[in-house]
């Protein structure tokens, strides 16, 4: 049995084409058939369903494609430690981020790159947390920022890392003369412009009027916080957000960044890996990095705005 093997039958897995697994993988089409035929006849089980073209794994090939992933990850772990012991760190960093989080993971990337300058970072940032987990656990990601509450992270290692807190960020037509909180109810009759139904910072924000008996309908939805935040600036949107963002994506001239009155509305944002030895030396090093660097300090002015922050 031969790694290149292993390598066909999960790329065919994964892009479930034939032409599409052979070009990812800079092969003609035949010589992948070839090759995962020679591994069924190796391995004494058929892998793959096949007619006029893919028709998905048999259900031998469904069990036998998690165990390739995990031989072809081990193998390239067992490289990249060899690598590391000669030259240090080296390779790249497959990182999945949450939308929520896109505007601070360079608090992690950036010191990681410091202390690893031979490794490489690809990041992935409109995903979601339960994809993220799933491309962990199938070895396709090394790593990811995500929200955990409710998320399945069984087989996976959880660091929390900082607590987003939501603000209201409203045009200076709404508010010419902020106050220091604004109430949920109040922040209810803004015209809103939300994130989109189903993304976990829309949630937040939901559950947010719901536990307090209310609910907000946003006449605008988008899956972008830099589109929210262009409507805003406007002059006559309001949005809410996690004031992480203003780190990063400071709001536009004239709008208002205002707390909202009661207990801070959070969500937990925090890095996941494999558990044990499933995390990969990219993995392991990044929570390295996010153990070394204290996150939390360069939001925590964010947290707490007074009025009428983000005036000209």
């Amino acid at each position: 049995m031969l790694f290149r093997q292993l390598e066909y039958f999960v790329a065919l897995a994964r892009e479930k084409h034939f032409a599409r697994a052979a070009a990812a993988c800079y092969v003609s089409q035949p010589t992948l058939s070839e090759a995962i035929r020679k591994l069924e006849h190796e391995l004494d089980v058929p892998l793959v369903r096949r007619g006029r073209a893919f028709e998905g794994l048999t259900p031998e090939g469904e069990r036998l494609v998690a165990r390739a992933r995990r031989l072809l990850a081990d193998h390239d772990a067992l490289k990249d430690e060899a690598a590391s012991l000669r030259t240090g760190l080296t390779g790249e960093l497959r990182l999945g981020v949450v939308p929520a989080a896109a505007g601070t993971v360079a608090l992690l990337s950036d010191p990681f790159c410091a202390d690893h300058p031979l490794a490489s970072v690809r990041l992935e940032t409109s995903l979601r947390s339960a994809e993220i987990a799933q491309r962990i656990r199938a070895f396709e990601l090394d790593a990811g920022l995500v929200h955990p509450d409710g998320l399945d992270t069984e087989g996976l290692a959880v660091l929390p890392l900082y607590e987003e807190r939501q603000v209201l960020v409203a045009g200076s037509d709404l508010l010419p003369d902020p106050p220091e909180r604004l109430d949920w109810a109040d922040a209810a009759e803004l015209p809103l412009c939300l994130l989109s139904s189903g993304m976990q910072g829309r949630q937040v924000v939901d559950d947010a009027f719901a536990a307090r008996g209310l609910g907000a309908v946003p006449r605008l939805e988008a899956d972008s916080v830099v589109t929210l935040m262009a409507h805003v600036g406007t002059g006559c949107w309001a949005s809410i957000l996690p004031s992480s963002w203003l780190r990063t994506l400071p709001p536009p001239p004239g709008a208002r960044v205002v707390a909202l009155d009661g207990p801070a509305t959070t969500a937990t944002v925090a890095l996941v890996i494999g558990g044990g030895p499933s995390a990969s030396l990219m993995a392991r090093a990044l929570a390295g990095t996010a153990r070394a660097v204290r996150v939390t300090g360069p939001l925590a002015q964010l947290s707490n705005p007074g009025p009428g922050q983000g005036e000209p």
